[in-house]
């Protein structure tokens, strides 16, 4: 890896770091799926990269992406831990984004919230080798370096999170304006109250998962059935203010109601909710006024 090339740039706006960092964070927060999280580990490659002997870096973006990975992993074993004593269900961190991000199909599904619940589910370098590959195209050989095994068992690794992801991702890709009609529809409901709306927009198995971190009420555990959840939901939000926003590249909404908040995701399949999604806890919620900036 050697290329001749002086120390840091002088003006820190050409510094590549500074170029990637929207990629970067990208990355860290796939493997994350907290945006807090994601910073911490920005701030301690900048610290590595800091001190790099730039001579050496041939290709600067593939460096990043590896400084960026392992500092991931590192965190993402710390997390788990912190993770198994959390009070009820764990969801990721939502980020406020424009339209734009929806516009990159892949990237839109990849930092959805209900694909960042399925990665979840992926132990720490799985879910690494799976956001690389899938997410990002890194090549096998770099993935390799980045998670310390050879290129033969990342290869084996990503077959295996591919597998595992596609069996419990949402099977159907449905249009924004589809999505954002089905969601108007159950904000609608919800703001009535009507059980009977709120069950119709629903599938009869559809799943609630919230998450209250144990700083604000929510259900301790999944909430099956439309029966169940549409009682639930409308003894808990009616009369609430809802306001429509898009969330995680995705049309999504946020509710308000004595002045708590939350931010509520929603999976739609021919028409109708399969999945909601609610995050209350206000740690989660802090970066709800600024759009957050993604890239692939």
């Amino acid at each position: 890896m050697t290329h001749s090339s002086t120390a840091a740039p002088a003006d820190p706006a050409d510094d590549p770091f500074v170029g990637l960092r929207t990629l970067l964070f990208t990355v860290a927060y796939e493997m994350l799926g907290s945006a807090a999280d994601a910073e911490d580990v920005l701030q301690e490659s900048w610290l590595r990269w800091a001190e790099t002997d730039r001579a050496q870096v041939r290709d600067p973006r593939a460096y990043l992406i590896r400084v960026v990975t392992r500092q991931a992993l590192n965190r993402l074993r710390t997390v788990s831990r912190r993770r198994e004593d959390y009070v009820g269900e764990w969801l990721p961190e939502p980020l406020l984004t424009g339209p734009d991000v929806a516009e990159d199909v892949e990237l839109a599904e990849s930092v959805s919230i209900a694909m960042l619940t399925v990665l979840e589910t992926l132990g720490p370098t799985e879910r690494a080798v799976f956001v690389l590959r899938e997410v990002f195209d890194v090549p096998y050989g770099e993935i390799a370096e980045a998670v310390g095994k050879s290129a033969a068992a990342v290869r084996q690794i990503a077959r295996r999170a591919r597998d595992h992801v596609a069996a419990r991702r949402p099977r159907v890709r449905v249009s924004h304006a589809e999505q954002q009609a089905v969601l108007e529809r159950f904000l609608a409901a919800l703001r009535t109250g009507r059980l009977q709306e709120l069950m119709e927009v629903m599938a009869p198995d559809v799943v609630l998962i919230a998450d209250g971190g144990g700083a604000a009420s929510a259900a301790q555990a999944p909430v099956h059935g439309a029966e169940l959840v549409a009682t639930l939901l409308s003894r808990a939000n009616r009369d609430a203010a809802t306001s429509a926003l898009w969330l995680n590249g995705a049309p999504a909404a946020r509710i308000e109601r004595d002045g708590r908040s939350a931010a509520v995701s929603v999976v739609v399949e021919s028409g109708l909710i399969t999945r909601i999604y609610a995050v209350a806890n206000p740690d989660k919620l802090a970066r709800l006024e600024e759009p957050a900036q993604l890239a692939r």
